[in-house]
């Protein structure tokens, strides 16, 4: 297989990469050598030597019986650093800050990353529990208000035809119901998920323009149960403000490496 410009790829890299993914996207579930043998398609005997060279490197941890495998703390080691050396997460993070005090309520910097959102950044509500912080987790983008906003930036052709996976009753799976989704966000300028992604929870998106198409994008979450006509309109002008003040002032990270 070949890369764009012409430069074959390298398998045993691709393979790393493919099983650390795969340990990844996982989470909480260890696996079996025979599982990811037959998940990636390899031998059993060069899976377990890839095992055990990432094992002893830190990139993937076994049980005391070795006999189950997950990611290992290398791969938090190396997100950290991401985070840290991104110049946009850096521009951003103060006026979460900001807009969580002013809100009150939980808010996200997400990234969109193929067909998912990586979520970069979070604030939480002191006004309601979460057990697990979303930092560095991944969500379909049709679901939820960071992802529609960056898709409604885009054209409808782009559109995989669907269906589309179902987080919750509310989720947009079928192409025509996310396209007409796609335009009243486009319209309004903002997008809306209404218990799309988590039942109970609305969320309001806003993409960030600093660069086209946009990449990144902010969010505000509410329990509905918290959520008033008034407070709505509080969130969607608040937010509407740190969108523009993230967007003027990210030209401080004009001397910045602006990765592709």
């Amino acid at each position: 297989m070949s890369e764009p410009g012409g430069v074959r790829e390298v398998k045993s890299a691709a393979r790393t990469v493919e099983l650390l993914e795969l340990l990844a996207a996982r989470g909480d579930r260890p696996a079996r050598l025979q599982e990811l043998a037959d998940a990636l398609g390899v031998p059993r005997s060069s899976m377990y030597a890839l095992l055990q060279t990432l094992i002893a490197h830190g990139w993937v941890r076994t049980d005391i019986t070795g006999s189950l495998y997950g990611i290992g703390i290398h791969a938090l080691l190396t997100g950290t650093s991401y985070l840290d050396s991104d110049p946009r997460v850096r521009v951003v993070r103060p006026y979460l800050d900001e807009a969580s005090q002013a809100l009150g309520e939980t808010i996200h910097l997400g990234r969109l990353d193929g067909r998912d959102v990586a979520y970069l950044a979070t604030r939480e509500s002191h006004e309601y529990l979460r057990t697990i912080s979303r930092v560095g987790r991944r969500l379909p983008a049709h679901v939820g208000a960071l992802g529609k906003a960056l898709l409604a930036e885009r054209p409808d052709a782009q559109l995989p035809p669907g269906p589309y996976e179902a987080a919750t009753p509310n989720t947009h799976t079928s192409r025509d119901a996310l396209a007409a989704d796609l335009a009243s966000i486009r319209a309004r300028g903002y997008s809306i998920d209404r218990e799309e992604g988590v039942v109970g929870i609305v969320g309001f998106g806003f993409a960030l323009r600093y660069d086209s198409p946009p990449l990144d994008a902010i969010s505000c979450s509410v329990p509905v149960a918290r959520l008033t006509a008034e407070h709505e309109g509080q969130i969607v002008a608040v937010m509407r403000e740190i969108r523009a003040k993230i967007e003027g002032v990210s030209a401080a990270a004009g001397g910045a490496v602006h990765w592709r």
